[in-house]
């Protein structure tokens, strides 16, 4: 039987800019809207030829505005992780400046492994800073998609598998941006939650699940943080594609939602002229195929009604009245990166960083006890800015964990690197002819100078992982184990010598089954920033305690996911996958579209997204949603709500005492969770309801309150196209993860 859930509509916390429990929709009013009198007195004398050249791209990351009337250019920066080098107009090529190097902040998974709304808004503001000094307009991002697939090319950019934790982030990092002077472009707007044939699949998803699952951060980023731009997806839904999908753009983006921004298509992903027109698009990138001489033609002949070119350039101009342009002189006078940036950056990565197990107390690492450190990993030495394909950095400087450990460390002990296996590089990614597989045997000359080096320290720190070759837009990964051979390598090495440290680098979910046996302490450290190297010394010499959480369920092995599980990803039998819709864009070749079933993905896990899943199936992951340990330890007591009962309208309040019952000063994410019992309709075991980021001193005890309105534990009716209540009663979780579960609790509505 099908398992359906609930997810909230609305989403709480202390970043809600005006929608509140209870709030009818569109009470909120849009900033964007503040200066509509005056666009229509602009629109009305426009010529038409002047509407429709606003409704393409000028050059690769730049669309008109009205020269005429010194309205300037709408720019992009592309992102979301850092603010791309300058190109030149009509090509993929870097202009090669000298001033255009940028802060690389952590990518999405980082950011959402802090669990804290408060850091993404300081992302978002670091980010607008640089935006601004580089004359952009609006930042392509954040990328906000769920995470449905471990294997998925862009899960490092996107934020967490469960909708709450990643409308909180969006919200955030959306104000931060706003707040600072340029728009957002929420992305990729929606379902786009494989690489694999991206430029054709087709989602086949129920209506509930696409409701409380997949939309909820897209919602909650233009309801309560009045996002300025969204930008479609390449894929279909429901048999039409997103930049041209009545039902996603005009029904549930601008009339349910109340959107007033504009919508951009992702770059080559515009499919008609008509369709795409009236259905919901504002403006096609790059090009003017779709929407330059055939828009015109199709409003000449009346096919497209000159009306809705109007609030299309209204969408463009209420985003561009919105946001104060940069006069070009100004643009790019200074380095972009900057330090307050780059603080910020080592903020979000000192706190992303998740421990992952730490038998016998071998962190943090003692240097009086361990004078001799083997530092083993290409990932020790390896920057991760730029790689595979899409976005990229040109990064001012990046501290790689060696970098940082050296730094940090100074003569207080002696550190010896040894390379241990060969990454897999961007030639092979490339070589079309015999494209060698990352999940290769390890190289053995590299191995055995690796073991001999481990033998002969007193610790060893292993840092590897997966690098941006392998995890990469436009490709999802064909497995989830560690790639060159690595499994081989930390078994040696674990042999040499038992005092073994593991470091993941990593975007995404790893196979670390043989690493958990053989490493008594493991940490995750992610595509890290500019300031991964510094942020991770500190981690492991104590600087700081680790107070990471996972944003995604590592799994025992990629078989027990629920799309593998139930056989509908990858597609079978395989889509007729032509090139990525975007690399045949970049390289200008012909990307053709073929309507058939081995183009449909089926998300027949429903609702059973992630933890979802492996909780009401009783399946056991190797590492759960929201796990991450410390250098100290957290006691819970005492557990009371609010009420015994609530009803639509109300907040649900729970309070509790946190106590930090160590020796380590340190951050804690306490978790709630919701499940029903005597419920008609059905649900997963247990979903995220509220979380909170404290920091607490050692020995320290406070008072937790942690509140969610009772709309959040509304479902999607389909039969009745609405949100629905149901009695029922609602058991109460609090813990430290989604399985480490410290006190319950039982309420009704």
């Amino acid at each position: 039987m099908k398992i359906r859930a609930l997810f909230p509509v609305l989403f709480m916390g202390a970043l809600l800019l005006s929608c509140t429990a209870g709030q009818k929709e569109g009470e909120r009013r849009s900033v964007l809207v503040a200066n509509d009198g005056r666009i229509d007195e602009i629109i009305a004398g426009m010529t038409l030829e002047e509407k429709v050249a606003m409704l393409h791209g000028k050059n690769m990351f730049t669309s008109e505005g009205i020269p005429r009337l010194d309205i300037p250019d709408m720019v992009y920066a592309d992102g979301p992780f850092g603010i791309r080098e300058e190109m030149e107009a009509h090509s993929w090529n870097s202009l090669g400046l000298s001033n255009d190097s940028s802060t690389f902040f952590p990518t999405g998974s980082a950011l959402a492994a802090t669990w804290s709304r408060e850091l993404a808004y300081a992302y978002g503001q670091g980010m607008a800073r640089e935006a601004r000094l580089r004359g952009k307009d609006m930042i392509l991002g954040p990328a906000i998609n769920i995470q449905r697939l471990p294997t998925g090319g862009r899960t490092y950019e996107y934020l967490s598998e469960d909708p709450l934790l990643s409308a909180s982030l969006s919200v955030g990092y959306t104000l931060g941006v706003q707040d600072n002077g340029v728009a957002v472009c929420l992305k990729h707007f929606a379902l786009n939650n494989q690489e694999l044939n991206r430029g054709r699949v087709d989602v086949i998803v129920s209506p509930r699940a696409m409701r409380e699952i997949y939309l909820p951060p897209f919602e909650a980023a233009v309801k309560e943080a009045d996002a300025f731009g969204v930008m479609a997806a390449y894929n279909k839904v429901g048999g039409f594609w997103c930049s041209e999908n009545d039902m996603l753009q005009n029904r549930i983006l601008r009339d349910e939602w109340g959107f007033k921004g504009l919508i951009i298509s992702d770059w080559g992903g515009t499919h008609s002229t008509v369709n795409a027109a009236l259905y919901g698009l504002d403006v096609e990138m790059p090009g003017s195929r779709f929407f330059g001489q055939a828009l015109l033609d199709s409003v000449q002949a009346g096919v497209v009604p000159v009306e809705v070119i109007d609030k299309k350039v209204k969408n463009i101009l209420r985003v561009r009245f919105a946001i104060d342009p940069i006069p070009p002189e100004q643009a790019n006078a200074t380095m972009t990166a900057k330090p307050e940036q780059a603080a910020i950056a080592y903020d979000v990565a000192a706190k992303s960083v998740v421990l992952l197990k730490n038998e016998a107390s071998l962190l943090p690492l003692d240097l009086n006890k361990y004078g001799k450190i083997a530092v083993i990993g290409e990932n020790a030495v390896r920057t991760m800015a730029l790689g595979g394909v899409g976005a990229g950095v040109k990064a001012y400087n990046e501290i790689t964990p060696l970098q940082g450990l050296e730094s940090r460390i100074g003569g207080r002990a002696e550190i010896v690197y040894a390379q241990g296996y060969m990454g897999y590089t961007k030639q092979e990614r490339e070589n079309r002819r015999d494209r060698p597989s990352p999940y290769r045997d390890a190289d053995a000359t590299l191995m055995a100078e690796a073991v001999k080096v481990a033998a002969e320290a007193d610790i060893v720190l292993f840092i590897g992982g997966d690098n941006r070759e392998v995890q990469t837009e436009g490709s999802d990964r064909s497995a989830i184990t560690l790639p060159s051979g690595q499994d081989q390598l930390i078994e040696a090495l674990a042999a040499a010598n038992p005092n073994l440290v593991s470091v993941f680098v990593t975007g995404a979910p790893l196979d670390l089954s043989i690493a958990e046996s053989h490493s008594p302490a493991m940490l995750v450290s992610w595509f890290n920033g500019s300031e991964a190297g510094h942020a991770l010394a500190d981690v492991l010499l104590g600087v700081i305690s680790p107070s990471g959480k996972l944003p995604f369920t590592f799994p025992v092995k990629l078989e027990d996911s629920p799309a593998y599980v139930l056989g509908t990803y990858p597609q079978t039998p395989p889509p007729m996958n032509r090139g990525d819709v975007f690399v045949d864009l970049v390289q200008n070749r012909a990307s053709a579209a073929v309507d058939d079933e081995r183009n449909r993905a089926y998300y027949s896990e429903d609702l059973l997204v992630g933890y979802r899943w492996f909780d009401t199936r009783d399946v056991a992951p190797l590492y759960p949603f929201g796990h991450g340990l410390s250098y100290t330890t957290f006691e819970y007591a005492g557990l009371t709500a609010s009420k015994e009962k609530y009803k639509a309208g109300d907040d649900i309040s729970v309070t509790f005492e946190l106590k930090n019952s160590g020796n380590a000063d340190a951050d804690e994410v306490v978790q709630l969770y919701v499940g029903r019992t005597g419920s008609s309709v059905e649900w997963p075991l247990r979903e995220l309801k509220a979380f909170s980021r404290l920091s607490l001193k050692a020995g320290e005890s406070r008072m937790v309150t942690l509140t969610f309105p009772v709309s959040q534990l509304r479902y999607w009716d389909e039969e009745a196209y609405g949100w629905a209540l149901e009695s029922s009663g609602i058991d109460l979780f609090v813990g430290s993860s989604s399985r480490d579960i410290r006190l319950t609790g039982r309420v009704s509505i």
